[in-house]
């Protein structure tokens, strides 16, 4: 099993459309740990760490839920051994 944590920048019209909220949820289904922010410039970061195949379906459900508001999404991936972050949240700074 490989343990990645991923970061993930989407961009479009990802603020104020729930984005944060609808990933949050979509969290839950998924063995996964991280947070979702706004950032500043208008786009919405990522930060989650799981199994590569399991971030795959995450990613890949967020998405396809949220396609109409995604412009593009650049990721970052680092294989950390295991390292997990505690639970998944909405940051809110």
């Amino acid at each position: 099993m490989t343990v990645e944590t991923r970061r993930i920048v989407f961009t479009g019209r990802v603020q104020g459309v729930g984005f944060r909220a609808t990933t949050a949820s979509i969290a839950q289904n998924y063995e996964v740990a991280g947070y979702v922010r706004n950032l500043r410039d208008g786009n919405v970061e990522l930060l989650a760490t799981g199994e590569s195949a399991t971030l795959d379906d995450f990613i890949a459900e967020i998405s396809r839920r949220m396609n109409r508001y995604i412009a593009s999404c650049v990721q970052e991936i680092q294989h950390n051994g295991g390292e997990s972050l505690p639970g998944f949240r909405i940051r809110y700074s």
